[in-house]
């Protein structure tokens, strides 16, 4: 058991960023910005047809161009160690997978000259027609193989979950019901689309390879981007103290760092290399779009007695991508009949990638909405309905849970959001031409903690700390939090900690991603900061030595009460809209979330979070849609101009709050993960809204005004 220990001094305090000045003074050092001698620039050749393969590389008008150094394609690009990786194996094949694609480079003094270059290049395709269209009746569905990276389990699901589940007799149940609601729920493609391009600068020293880049994870860069290129991990060093945001494209290294690190080693110059806009929408990934049947059954008291969550997604035909998207279906309720499925269209696009909260973004939207609607169907309150239905232990595994105040959170929230003034009857609230309506939806996400963890602290004569661990802060105020978990846990001013992050040079750490952050690094800070307490006791009687003292302490592995206990963070969130009835437009006037996320390291950067997550879901629930073309293969809105994100003018009234209940297992601190949680069920409350405002239910995601006037 992970004993919350009681010696709060700088967790709990709303702290300002600590790299905060230096982001806006201009002095944060992001990847494309470091200082290079002679760098040489690389802009890349792209595939202009979906599905094929490439049958002639003309590229003697662009060498002859003054300034260019090298032109690669598959014809002459380097063996890489690990060609099986269909993403990252660069210029391996004439194959063509998808639109956009690497197909060759230029490697030239200038950017604009490898550019121009790049228009010089002739290309012939042999091509076939694309397949991009998802469809549920699809011939070629197939049931995921194992495509688990993180996670302990040895399931199908990117997150280690098995693709299938069942338990007791669904079918049965369903048809037995008094009531049964059966419906089917649609996400399109999105799009991570973080504020900094993704970017690589590349240098070879020694048969050494030094790369600054913009990743969640440098360790995970490092062991991917090395058994690439066939090095041992320790030749290879990743560094990224800063990085401008990346909502899970940053996870994994993309094939555009393995493609310059081919570059440099050929031209023998250090090379940078940073992907436009347009070009990130066919090579960094995105969010899969998912067609979710969701079948639900009731008895007369208004209990579930069957749930089936049945889930389509697209993915790649070059590479297999799995969401956890039905997983959430397996714990949110108590149901004694209940299966879910997950199956996958294979199509001509990109490799699908993780984004904020993957599986239980589009999943919890397609719950909450059935949820909602059967209420309706049962005449209960939509608050009341889910607080009927809360499980006393994890409806599959049976676990306990290490923490779950659902309920407090449905009841806080709705008291602040004014819930018992709501009259239940669609379009019976109106000011003037609007229409008038709120909604609810819960949320959640797991807590995880990784494994493969380090921190080092050493303490100076000074009395000053030093910490060091290869953690990642892409904007989330890591930095920040970490320092003051450091702080807590040597019982120290924050003053007199140094926190060191961001390169691999420092002592291992997992990604930044899927809410394991601070619970996983932070234990190992923890940890490190118990070792060097105690030895500072036994060995110098307390008193700091001249010559300083370090301690390390790794982690192998995670969390073991994770065995034991099921560890997830929960919330509720509330919308309230407003409808035009003459033109359909909508406004979102206020969201409210209220969420159990144990307690709460920086209150400040954690409502920054929760009020982003919020608002990302209100983009995903209105405006974001990445639409492919079915003639070409390629997104057509593949710029600012035309894939609509939510802006300041878009958002009005956002409130985040939390319970102050430690979570006494998932880590010392007793926090949980609060990264993800707040977008998961925002879509599905605004969705509720606007039926209670308009008495339409749309099923498909973007709401548009259209889908409200016809």
């Amino acid at each position: 058991m992970s004993h919350v220990t009681a010696r709060p001094h700088a967790i709990g305090v709303p702290m300002d960023r600590i790299d905060g000045a230096q982001k806006v003074t201009g002095t944060a050092t992001y990847a494309y910005e470091w200082p290079l001698d002679q760098p040489v620039y690389l802009y890349p050749l792209q595939s202009t047809i979906a599905s094929g393969r490439v049958t002639g590389v003309d590229s003697s008008l662009a060498e002859a161009e003054p300034g260019v150094l090298a032109v690669l394609s598959h014809l002459n690009a380097p063996t890489l160690t690990r060609p099986d990786d269909p993403e990252l194996a660069v210029l391996q094949s004439d194959e063509v997978a998808w639109r956009g694609q690497f197909i060759g480079a230029i490697v030239a003094e200038s950017l604009e000259t490898a550019r121009r270059a790049a228009g010089l290049v002739r290309v012939d395709y042999e091509s076939r027609p694309p397949d991009v269209v998802l469809r549920a009746d699809r011939d070629d569905l197939y049931s995921p193989v194992h495509a688990a990276t993180f996670g302990t389990g040895g399931g199908e699901l990117q997150d280690g979950s098995p693709a299938d589940s069942v338990l007791g007799d669904v079918d049965t149940a369903l048809a037995a019901s008094p009531t049964m609601v059966d419906t089917t729920y649609s996400t399109p493609m999105y799009h991570n689309n973080p504020m900094e391009p993704h970017t690589a600068v590349v240098t070879w020293l020694n048969g050494e390879l030094l790369v600054r880049c913009s990743t969640q994870g440098v360790s995970m860069s490092q062991a991917l981007i090395s058994g690439v290129l066939g090095l041992e991990p320790g030749r290879v060093r990743v560094v990224s103290p800063h990085v401008g945001g990346a909502f899970g494209s940053k996870v994994y290294p993309h094939a555009y760092a393995v493609l310059a690190a081919m570059a440099a080693r050929i031209v023998r110059r250090p090379v940078k290399f940073t992907l436009t806009r347009q070009q990130m929408f066919a090579l960094v990934g995105y969010r899969p779009a998912s067609i979710q049947r969701i079948r639900l059954g009731a008895g007369r008291d208004g209990r579930l007695t069957a749930l089936a969550h049945d889930v389509i997604e697209q993915t790649a035909k070059a590479k297999g991508y799995a969401e956890q998207v039905g997983v959430c279906s397996r714990m949110m309720y108590a149901a004694p009949h209940r299966r879910t499925t997950h199956r996958l269209a294979p199509l001509d696009v990109p490799v699908p990638t993780i984004m904020r909260a993957p599986g239980e973004a589009q999943g919890m939207y397609a719950l909450e909405s059935a949820m909602d609607e059967m209420a309706i169907a049962c005449g209960l309150d939509p608050v009341e309905f889910r607080v009927r239905n809360e499980p006393e232990v994890h409806p599959e595994s049976g676990l306990p849970f290490s923490s779950r105040h659902l309920t407090a959170c449905l009841r806080e929230g709705a008291r602040r959001a004014g819930w018992e003034h709501r009259d239940p009857t669609p379009r019976a609230r109106r000011e003037g031409r609007w229409l008038v309506g709120t909604g609810v939806a819960v949320s959640t996400y797991p807590s995880p903690r990784f494994p493969g963890n380090a921190a080092t602290i050493r303490m100076g004569p000074d009395g000053r700390y030093t910490v060091r661990i290869a953690a990642a802060d892409m904007g989330t105020g890591t930095w920040t939090a970490l320092t003051q978990i450091a702080a807590d846990a040597l019982s120290v001013p924050v003053g007199q900690v140094e926190m060191r992050i961001g390169d691999t040079a420092l002592p291992a750490a997992s990604v930044a991603g899927f809410s394991a952050g601070i619970n996983s690094w932070g234990t190992a800070i923890w940890e490190a900061a118990d070792r060097l307490r105690a030895r500072l006791r036994s060995e110098h009687g307390g008193i700091a030595p001249p010559e300083g003292l370090e301690v390390t302490a790794e982690m192998a592995g995670g969390n073991p009460d994770a065995e034991r206990y099921a560890m997830h963070s929960f919330g509720a969130q509330f919308a309230e809209v407003r409808v035009d009835e003459d033109t359909g437009e909508l406004r979102v006037t206020r969201l409210l979330g209220m969420f159990d996320v144990g307690r709460v390291i920086n209150p400040k950067t954690a409502r920054s979070q929760l009020i982003g997550g919020m608002t990302q879901g209100m983009s995903m629930a209105l405006y974001e849609h990445s639409v492919l073309d079915p003639r070409f293969g390629h997104v057509v809105n593949h710029d600012f101009a035309q894939y609509h994100i939510a802006s300041h003018a878009d958002v009005h009234a956002v409130e985040a709050h939390w319970l102050d209940e430690p979570d006494p297992y998932t880590n010392p601190m007793g926090a949980k993960g609060l990264g993800e949680v707040g977008i998961v069920g925002t879509a599905a409350a605004i969705g509720n809204a606007v039926h209670h405002a308009t008495g339409v239910r749309v099923r498909e995601l973007p709401i548009t005004l259209d889908k409200l006037v016809s």
